[in-house]
């Protein structure tokens, strides 16, 4: 066994399985018809099932998913990316751990439709997240705070996305920076469904009720029913799909600094440090 144990192929496995969901969400939304499910990562893991060796491919896709919250934590806990431990570094590595713990819920999802029967329904848990929250005490509060949290993570996407701070991780070849354009359009598409995301989660705390939060499917119903709605749905929705291709490229091109297993176990010890 290496003395480095490092999460290169687990990150990049990671991010090739999340760009293959966010191409399925794409084509949930771009065609009705495919796989029956509303544009939800759930719906779109579940749409494989019917498709040959389906099975194999959710499981797959499981694993994957798996495999990027252990880059999540790597990247959060450990700070592999050296965001360091100031008032920034801090609030960029609590945002990974809320995605590593996003996707921990995707990746079983996926894994009990590989192993149990039935293609179960789809949809996301947010609805759920807002029932619980609003059940604590001063939850319709928190709710409010969630939202808005989830709409400052939507901003800080596409800020990413336009002022190309991704390039800073992934080095595209020259001979292929078109693909540069199309993690931009990607990275904003994904930040203005995440902002209208909290900006459901904010108002069903405001109205204290759970039923007005949502997911990706609610945030693209939302934006279709704004003036010329079907055109911004089809842009937000091809969108989606380029988000895929940017986590395709990351697969490829992102520079992984995994910790050392001397970095993890200080880490188990003393987390965020």
């Amino acid at each position: 066994m290496p003395q480095e144990f490092r999460f290169e192929m687990l990150a990049k496995f990671g991010y090739a399985a999340r760009g293959v969901v966010f191409l399925l969400v794409a084509a949930l939304a771009l065609f009705s018809s495919f796989g029956g499910g509303r544009p939800e990562s759930k719906s779109a893991i579940s749409s494989l099932l019917d498709q040959p060796f389906g099975k194999v491919w959710v499981g797959i896709i499981g694993i994957g998913l798996f495999c990027f919250v252990a880059w999540r934590l790597a990247q959060a806990l450990a700070d592999s990316d050296g965001h360091g431990s100031d008032a920034k570094g801090m609030v960029i590595r609590a945002s990974l751990l809320g995605s590593a713990v996003t996707y921990v819920g995707l990746g079983i999802y996926a894994i009990g439709l590989s192993v149990f029967s039935g293609g179960g329904g789809g949809g996301s848990g947010e609805k759920g997240v807002a029932t619980w929250i609003m059940s604590q005490p001063f939850g319709s509060y928190l709710a409010i705070i969630a939202g808005i949290g989830l709409f400052a993570g939507g901003v800080v996407t596409m800020i990413k996305g336009l002022t190309r701070k991704f390039e800073k991780y992934i080095s595209i070849p020259s001979n292929a920076s078109w693909l540069t354009y199309v993690c931009v359009y990607g990275l904003v598409a994904r930040g203005v469904v995440f902002a209208v995301v909290g900006i459901l989660f904010a108002y069903a705390g405001f109205k204290v009720d759970p039923d007005q939060a949502g997911g990706m499917a609610d945030a693209m119903d939302w934006l279709s029913e704004l003036p010329g709605g079907a055109t911004i749905f089809i842009v937000i929705a091809a969108g989606l799909a380029a988000f895929g291709i940017y986590n395709l490229v990351a697969a490829r091109y992102r520079t992984v600094r995994g910790p050392s297993m001397a970095d993890v176990k200080r880490t188990v010890s003393r987390p965020f440090n």
